[in-house]
């Protein structure tokens, strides 16, 4: 009988959530630089001395939109800087005198993370700048009963290789380890508990 006892007591231990704090708390890389996509909404502003206009985009399936005076823009794959830029000098040349142009980004629709496993509502979400694996589970509807809470797995690919991180969710909800940012394209499994 305690023979029995320790060996359950052995694989109680083994199977203990809590995986050492080795994973990203920073997200690596740059947000200005995120790339634009189909569906993304952009907010064109035009300066040309004493006139302004407003104008709202969102980029069609190739990731192009249609501006005033220039005609096609190819937006997909650029960065809203990059973007941005090459409206100001295309309207310079020829159309407007100093022209000052603002591109703000108003919703990023192109960009996704997958939630799988044990999660409410398995699929694609959304990504925006600042969101977080606590965020992503939230907005799949919550872990369901069975799942292993702090040994969530985000596969991310970085510079053509993959890696695979375990991250404590339960643990950075009770604010005792800190939190886990994504990234676009980021893979998320929450698995089964053994027990």
């Amino acid at each position: 009988m305690r023979t029995l006892v320790l060996i359950v007591l052995a694989l109680l231990v083994s199977c203990a959530d809590d995986p050492p704090a080795v994973y990203p708390t920073v997200a690596p890389f740059d947000e200005t630089k995120l790339a634009l996509g189909p569906g993304d909404k952009l907010q064109l502003t035009i300066f040309n001395g004493a006139t302004t206009s407003n104008a709202t985009y969102t980029l069609d399936g190739s990731g192009q939109m249609e501006v005033q005076y220039i005609g096609t823009v190819a937006a997909g794959g650029k960065s809203p800087g990059t973007v941005k830029d090459e409206i100001q000098k295309r309207l310079a040349d020829g159309y407007l005198r100093d022209p000052v142009v603002s591109l703000t980004v108003l919703e990023i629709n192109s960009l996704h993370c997958s939630v799988l496993g044990q999660v409410a509502k398995s699929g694609s979400i959304k990504f925006s700048p600042g969101l977080t694996i606590v965020d992503a589970i939230a907005e799949s509807g919550g872990f369901t009963p069975l799942a292993r809470k702090n040994m969530v797995k985000v596969t991310r690919k970085i510079e053509g290789k993959k890696e695979t991180y375990k991250i404590p969710v339960e643990a950075i909800g009770e604010g005792r380890r800190p939190n886990f940012p994504l990234m676009p394209g980021d893979e998320i499994f929450v698995p089964e508990r053994p027990w």
